[in-house]
């Protein structure tokens, strides 16, 4: 049996999902049915939204499910019509055992890490939170744990210094296509053994867990390092977007988050965390525990994302103000 022969379902939610089942469809795969979640209001109208795979699938004409419980009965029996050899998950819900168990091979998911490192609903983001430098991708067996299964193929890659969460979003995006595709090769071969992760842990080295981000991750704390919320800002950028309280000398505050800044190190300022340097035209930083943040595109609430000189044309601000 080649890659080819093999009986595909595939799974998938956002975006990132999209550019794999693209590359199985113009590659000629045998994509039997595709599942995607159920449309979900949305906007201030709460119109009814669809997934990008929903959308992206109804231009290939083939059958698209969109269960509401992964558990119904009526879409158990639908996949099991189906016959999958393999079932392809790529940002997608959790799946319970009648479903990932019913492929003659195995499920297979595509995550945004090189496990064991950075099991979780948020890899990408917690990696560039952490500031390290190297990230990757990874294809494994769905098994009882979570992020837990056999891998099959791995792919490093490189996080750049000023790297978003987007950027490094869409470049994962592009190489989980190609690591889907070698993936099915690979599971075709004779020779093929999938690699326990247990046997990938190193001693002494501490694993992260990637939780779903919350507001509080997003709260910018000023006493912190320079580097430190430097990283947070890159990998909260483009959503849900790192924020923080710009409080006027009368006391009224304002929700401002911040996408771009530069960080200036100076261990020896005597300014104190939250403090701002303006000239009120063309910059604002703002004082951490061992620098300054320069701003350079920011969004107050309600308002539309835009830089520094714009934001300061349309809003006074004076070296009183502070964040918190």
């Amino acid at each position: 049996m080649t890659e080819k022969d093999l009986k595909l379902v595939y799974m998938g939610t956002p975006e990132f999902a999209v550019a794999p089942l693209k590359a199985l469809i113009s590659n000629d795969y045998n994509v039997k049915a595709i599942v995607t979640v159920p449309d979900k209001p949305a906007g201030r109208g709460q119109h009814l939204q669809s997934s990008p795979v929903k959308i992206y699938a109804q231009t290939t004409g083939l059958p698209l499910l969109q269960p509401f419980s992964m558990k119904e009965p009526q879409f158990i029996e639908q996949l099991k019509s189906l016959a999958p050899d393999v079932i392809l998950v790529v940002a997608f819900r959790l799946l319970p055992p009648e479903v990932w168990k019913l492929a003659s091979i195995g499920t297979i998911n595509l995550h945004a890490s090189l496990l064991p490192n950075y099991r979780g609903a948020a890899p990408i983001q917690h990696a560039i939170m952490n500031g390290e430098t190297i990230t990757g991708l990874t294809t494994f067996f769905i098994d009882e744990g979570i992020d837990q299964g056999k891998i099959i193929l791995q792919q490093a890659v490189p996080i750049h210094p000023n790297e978003t969460a987007g950027s490094l979003h869409d470049r994962m995006m592009q190489l989980g296509a190609e690591l889907i595709l070698k993936t099915l090769h690979i599971i075709t071969t004779s020779n093929f053994q999938p690699k326990d992760q247990n046997n990938l842990m190193e001693e002494n080295i501490v694993l992260h867990y990637a939780k779903k981000i919350t507001r509080q991750d997003c709260k910018i704390d000023w006493n912190n390092p320079v580097q430190k919320i430097f990283n947070q800002i890159r990998a909260l950028n483009p959503s849900p977007g790192a924020f923080a309280i710009l409080q006027s000398p009368n006391g009224n505050n304002f929700i401002l988050k911040v996408f771009y800044a530069n960080p200036l190190s100076d261990h020896h300022h005597s300014k104190a965390p939250g403090s701002l340097i303006t000239d009120g035209k063309s910059f604002v930083k703002v004082a951490c525990a061992d620098g300054f943040l320069e701003l350079t595109e920011v969004q107050l609430s309600g308002k539309k994302r835009m830089d520094i000189v714009s934001f300061l044309r349309g809003f006074s601000l004076d070296a009183l103000w502070t964040m918190r």
